[in-house]
């Protein structure tokens, strides 16, 4: 199973190069910015972005967002660790920002947080969402934060990409707890 999940991984990550275009940009404005085009109207993207029920059909299936200033963007991965962040501030089918929770395994980071800007502009009859992390500090947790959610962002929006690509996500399925059809 830890293999399966491997490939899977990898694959995804080697699909969110091809699909999610990515840069990063150094210090003294050390900066994440990543962007990728959706097929589908902005307010669809919107939804799936600003709503439960909508964050919960691509990324995670506990997924919870109180769409408010200081409001929750949040989702319960696997094994119980928690990700997303703290909304700052939104302007519908625009914009999400977020005060962000890095991984368990970068605890000082996680804790300080950084700021992510969701955008989100239609293109032709699609939308674009740009994502920007910033506020990123010096250190070597801090080096190996921003390397992991180079590859980690690239693949959350490669999975919104292909929330409209392939449809909703079966967790059920993903998760092996699919019942077998007769």
């Amino acid at each position: 199973m830890k293999l399966l999940f491997f490939v899977a991984s990898a694959v995804t990550a080697l699909l969110a190069q091809n699909a999610v275009r990515v840069e990063k940009r150094p210090a003294p404005d050390k900066a994440l910015l990543f962007d990728v085009d959706v097929p589908a109207p902005r307010a669809a993207v919107w939804e799936a972005f600003s709503t439960t029920r909508g964050l919960s059909t691509w990324l995670a299936p506990e997924a919870f967002v109180e769409l408010r200033k200081g409001g929750e963007w949040t989702v319960r991965f696997p094994g119980g660790s928690t990700g997303g962040g703290t909304i700052l501030r939104f302007s519908p089918e625009r914009e999400l920002v977020l005060s962000a929770l890095a991984p368990d395994r970068f605890p000082t980071v996680r804790a300080e947080r950084t700021t992510v800007i969701f955008e989100f502009e239609t293109v032709g009859d699609g939308t674009r969402v740009r994502l920007t992390q910033t506020g990123w500090k010096g250190g070597e947790e801090w080096d190996r934060a921003y390397d992991y959610l180079a590859d980690g962002n690239a693949q959350l929006l490669d999975a919104l990409r292909q929330r409209f690509t392939k449809g909703p996500m079966n967790w059920a399925k993903v998760q092996g707890t699919e019942k077998a059809s007769k």
